[in-house]
């Protein structure tokens, strides 16, 4: 029975979310990112949910991982099929929930021990 923090998830768990922002460890991040548990990738994904393109979903399609999140922002928004269609094609799943929800989401999935990646919409 291991009894220890895996240092591994440590650094990159979410300690705080709010309006505007998202704390990963103690790197505040206030625009659009792709989080995961081995980095932080602010190029991906544009300003606002509305920019949302296939090209997005291309990227994320290509992200290993076990459990893949989409973080909209303040509300809940669904993509279209139309901009899923790389998700589709690769035959990836996808959750999408507001980003306060993802957030809380990605905790759990890390700490589970799996590998979890989240795009998420800052507001």
């Amino acid at each position: 029975m291991k009894l220890q923090a895996d240092a591994r998830f440590a650094v990159h768990a979410i300690s705080a979310h709010g309006p505007g922002y998202v704390t990963v460890g103690n790197q505040r991040i206030t625009r659009t990112c792709l989080l995961r548990p081995d980095g932080i990738d602010a190029t991906w994904g544009p300003d606002n949910f509305a920019n949302l393109t296939e090209e997005h979903f291309a990227a994320l399609a290509a992200v290993e991982c076990d459990v893949l999140l989409l973080g909209t922002g303040g509300h809940q928004h669904f993509p279209t099929p139309a901009q899923m269609r790389p998700l589709l094609e690769a035959r990836r799943g996808i959750e999408v929930m507001s980003t306060a929800a993802a957030c809380r989401t990605y905790n759990v999935v890390l700490a589970e021990g799996r590998i979890v990646a989240a795009a998420l919409f800052v507001e």
